[in-house]
């Protein structure tokens, strides 16, 4: 349950990063004041007793982290992303996270195969390595199969991972408590509607029998994209604590020198990982939503390997187009067509003023594209994002917060790879193909005909709506308020009627 009972769960968080060393590390990475510091060494030193004492041989924060649970590092691999963030040492410190942490035995793993299976482990591999990488859910072994010798990935969920998560999501819940009852301000936000969304998220990624359905959506959507592969899944030996995927050598996209010593050209790379997200998110609305250096390898052609499909977003028709309008919008520094897409979306009340909005998102993007290369960041964008749009009463929307997450993670790889980046011209091409072909002259005539194909199958029915529309009408029920439903009927039945011959009509022109 969520509730008051997590305050024990907060507790233990701030006395496990006061014992680990933690807070200050935090505290000294965010450069907060003097007072803070302070007020920060008074409240949580008495409780540092309380605090989980975790492995003394990792960094004070990832410490803490793997110390508190899989909820905490999570958030820890979205960190080691962003350099630019909490500074190149931290980000390096919590790479540890994503594919280090300590593993579960073989003799645990073999018994999960085992009893998901329901057979003898020797009859499904005839070879079962030790854990080739152990993250914060699961762990991957290296195994080759019984009946025909082919080399799989075998991943296998942790031991309680379950019951270790949902105790993590119930402290978050109590925290988006407080945040909106001490600050009337966030609710705008929906803090426990995020939370929802993401809990959502994050139990499907415990259960592997999603992500293997995932995987298997994911390569076949990209599987005509040069230079990008998605492993292909083994549904035989798949099941809901246990998931076995095709093998795929290759370099771990945080092992720079490695990179370089293959001789692979990283700017090429951080213009792929860039692109590739971009074009699976608006092609597609399907997109890899965990892509943390952890996840990429590249492959000794240069390929881009995906890996770890727990996490994926979607994105249905409409908000790809007005997210691909917002993008194209201030990479042309047209505020005034991104002021006019959020309200025709609904994203801003309709009662604000367009051109004040407009000035703005002027304020927002032109400090952004004034900026060189190297200082060009998505995350500042989304900062001064939040700014305008707490004062034009925008809430957040769930759907996009996966999205809006993700940008900043790919973006964290690419700089990673190419300090010197320029996000914006790296994602013009990709946002202005998707506009051409699904916002232009050719997306109107697509639509036109995708509503003669609805309306064809309500034909028959129209006669008999408007009759009843026109019923109604004339006899409307005797009561003091009058019943709208009728009028609506016969002006949706007219609608109806109108749009099918003008599209019938556009369709023989």
């Amino acid at each position: 349950m969520k509730g008051p009972h997590n305050i024990w769960r907060l507790i233990r968080t701030g006395a496990t990063f006061e014992r680990t060393g933690a807070m200050k590390a935090v505290l000294e990475t965010m450069d907060a004041p003097a007072t803070i510091r302070v007020a920060a060494r008074v409240l949580g030193w008495p409780f540092k007793w309380l605090g989980l004492r975790g492995d003394p041989t990792v960094p004070p924060v990832p410490r803490a982290l793997t110390a508190l649970g899989p909820a905490y590092i999570k958030f820890g691999q979205i960190l080691s992303t962003r350099p630019d963030v909490v500074g190149p040492e931290m980000a390096k410190q919590l790479q540890v996270l994503q594919d280090k942490l300590p593993p579960f035995p073989l003799a645990e793993a073999l018994r999960v195969v085992a009893h998901e299976m329901e057979k003898p482990v020797e009859s499904l591999f005839s070879e079962f390595s030790e854990p080739v990488a152990a993250a914060s859910i699961a762990q991957v072994h290296k195994a080759r199969t019984a009946h025909d010798g082919r080399t799989v990935a075998v991943k296998i969920l942790r031991p309680g991972i379950e019951r270790a998560f949902r105790k993590d999501i119930d402290a978050f819940y109590l925290i988006a408590w407080f945040v909106e009852t001490l600050s009337p301000s966030s609710r705008r936000l929906r803090p426990r509607e995020v939370i929802a969304h993401f809990e959502g998220v994050v139990t499907q990624e415990l259960d592997l029998r999603i992500e293997a359905s995932a995987c298997g959506e994911f390569h076949a959507n990209t599987g005509r994209d040069e230079g990008f592969v998605v492993p292909e899944i083994e549904w035989f030996l798949s099941s809901r604590r246990m998931m076995t995927l095709g093998w795929v050598e290759g370099i771990t996209m945080s092992d720079l020198d490695a990179i370089d010593a293959a001789g692979h050209d990283r700017k090429a790379l951080a213009a792929k990982v860039l692109q590739m997200f971009l074009r699976h998110a608006l092609r597609d609305g399907f997109f890899h939503a965990d892509m943390h250096q952890g996840n990429l390898k590249v492959a000794a052609n240069g390929d881009v390997v995906a890996l770890d499909f727990g996490i994926m977003g979607r994105l249905d028709a409409y908000t790809r187009r007005v997210y691909a309008e917002i993008l194209m919008g201030f990479i042309r520094k047209d505020y005034r067509r991104v002021a006019e897409v959020h309200f025709e979306a609904g994203y801003v009340p309709a009662d604000r003023n367009i051109d004040e909005f407009a000035q703005a998102l002027r304020s927002v993007g032109e400090p952004i594209f004034g900026m060189d290369a190297s200082r060009i960041s998505m995350a500042r964008l989304l900062a001064y994002l939040f700014e305008v749009t707490e004062r034009f009463g925008m809430e957040t929307r769930t759907e996009l917060i996966l999205l809006q997450r993700t940008m900043v993670v790919v973006e964290g790889v690419s700089r990673s790879l190419d300090p010197d980046i320029n996000i914006w011209v790296v994602a013009r091409p990709v946002v202005e193909g998707y506009i051409t072909e699904h916002v232009g002259p050719k997306a109107v005539v697509r639509d036109l005909w995708d509503t003669v194909r609805v309306l064809s199958r309500f034909g028959p029915r129209l006669p008999a709506l408007a009759e009843q529309a026109l019923l109604a009408q004339a006899n409307p029920p005797r009561i003091e308020r009058r019943n709208p439903w009728p009028e609506r009927v016969a002006y949706g039945a007219a609608g109806l009627a109108a749009g099918a011959a003008l599209a019938v009509l556009v369709a023989l022109l």
